[in-house]
């Protein structure tokens, strides 16, 4: 559900969208009790009371809750306020993957670094542009 600045979902007070996309909704918002800026993700109004996105939305934040990586988002929690369910997570300040793709960056030094996966991700880079569409996910995949 679209949330506007001065909503509250618990102790966080949101304060700007960030962004929005078939996977929910990103805002900023600040943490009134630590007193910290964080980023929250709500699913999108028409299916935010769907059962099954909503259980795919709960299996996302424990995998996600599960994972210590610097490229990963750490996540702080799952709030519920009376109509939405919004996952709580650390606010990572910067250009979107998409930004960077667009600005014609190699990204793949700065996800994964060398090796394997460095490869991997450098293989994705090279195909055309409408190819890159997945890339964020398989970003996300080099746990």
């Amino acid at each position: 559900m679209p949330l506007t600045p001065g909503t509250r979902i618990g102790p966080y007070e949101i304060t700007a969208r960030i962004g929005a996309g078939g996977m929910g909704e990103v805002y900023r918002a600040n943490d009134t009790n630590l007193k910290r800026d964080v980023a929250i993700k709500v699913l999108p109004a028409d299916v935010a009371t769907d059962p099954d996105r909503l259980a795919r939305f709960r299996r996302e934040a424990e995998i996600l809750a599960a994972l210590n990586h610097p490229h990963i988002a750490q996540i702080h929690g799952l709030e519920r306020s009376t109509d939405t369910l919004a996952l709580v997570m650390e606010l990572v300040d910067g250009p979107t993957v998409a930004d960077l793709i667009a600005r014609g960056e190699r990204i793949a030094e700065r996800a994964t670094g060398d090796g394997a996966a460095g490869e991997r991700v450098r293989r994705l880079e090279r195909r055309p542009p409408g190819a890159r569409r997945d890339l964020e996910r398989h970003l996300a995949a080099f746990s």
